[in-house]
């Protein structure tokens, strides 16, 4: 939870610019009561913004991702961003040629989601019987 000086510390240091403030007001972290303020290193192909702050977050909290979509889903990250958030590595994709998209041959072009809990989930299809069945109680006449 974000305190009230952080909060004003972090408006005061972003600013007053209208669509700043319309930006930050519909931020999900807004939504989450966490502020943050720091600058941004680069945008991907879905519209995530990723931003650091080295000086004054905690250790290991000093980089985040703020999604597009409001109803964000954290497969939506590709996988370089993935390692730049989650330390892998120190230099942005953006900045490192190894992670852009569509470097390596054996890559995939476009980033499938995961899809697990969703109705489009892989599920498997056994084509052995079963060793236990059911037990449906049958009452006989009387």
């Amino acid at each position: 939870m974000s305190t009230v000086t952080r909060t004003l510390r972090n408006l005061r240091r972003v600013g007053l610019k209208c669509l700043a403030c319309l930006e930050w007001l519909t931020n999900s972290r807004a939504l989450i009561g966490d502020t943050k303020a720091g600058t941004l290193i680069g945008t991907d192909r879905f519209g995530n913004k990723y931003y650091e702050n080295m000086t004054e977050e905690l250790p290991l909290r000093t980089r985040w991702v703020d999604y597009k979509e409001h109803e964000f889903m954290p497969c939506q990250v590709e996988p370089g961003w993935h390692a730049w958030i989650s330390y892998m590595v120190d230099a942005p994709p953006t900045a490192d040629k190894l992670l852009q998209p569509g470097h390596r041959t054996w890559e995939i072009p476009e980033h499938r989601p995961n899809l697990t809990l969703s109705r489009a989930a892989f599920k498997t299809y056994s084509t052995t019987r079963p060793k236990y069945s059911a037990w449906a109680p049958v009452a006989a006449p009387r």
